[in-house]
């Protein structure tokens, strides 16, 4: 499933709790397209309109989707990239251990969930990479979609202009890589 989010300042739209947040993957951000994506959105828009029909096959079987997921999940990796997204994880947790800025900015550190997403989203990365091994730059791609969305962020941070991804800097930069 996919979901768009709203900027909180349009009416009608509201921040969700954190528990669901929480089930999602990844928080992509998506900024607007540039000038030559733009033209062809309007051309492709226009084509549409007109009854113009673009022929591709984009569908995938079942059988492919599961296949993917276990060539995913087969992907290797190493106990010491497994303990440390466990770092990673437990530097939410206890802040304090890692960093002041960390403790100060850091309401609730994230769930289970995030572990399990870190992992899943890091042997993907390999897999589309065309490797058969997840490396830590394959964790640093995927821990700000990761983990944006599921940190708790304290009154302080918020005052002080802090963001998830400005959380995740100092998290790579605090604790020790695999």
């Amino acid at each position: 499933m996919m979901a768009t989010q709203n900027p909180i300042e349009q009416e009608g739209t509201y921040p969700l709790p954190e528990a669901q947040l929480d089930r999602f993957l990844l928080h992509l951000e998506v900024n607007y397209p540039d000038a030559e994506s733009e033209l062809a959105i309007l051309r492709l828009n226009r084509g549409e309109a007109l009854g113009e029909t673009h022929h591709f096959d984009s569908r995938i079987s079942q059988r492919e989707i599961f296949e993917a997921r276990r060539q995913v999940l087969s992907i290797h990796m190493a106990e010491s990239i497994e303990k440390y997204i466990v770092r990673l994880i437990m530097a939410t947790r206890s802040p304090n251990t890692y960093s002041d800025d960390l403790a100060n900015w850091i309401e609730m550190g994230v769930s289970p969930r995030a572990t399990i997403a870190l992992d899943r989203a890091a042997r993907a990365h390999a897999w589309l990479s065309g490797r058969d091994f997840v490396s830590p730059e394959d964790v640093h791609e995927v821990i700000y979609p990761v983990l944006r969305h599921r940190l708790l962020l304290s009154y302080q941070a918020q005052a002080e202009g802090i963001n998830g991804n400005k959380i995740i800097d100092e998290l790579l930069k605090t604790v020790a890589s695999a």
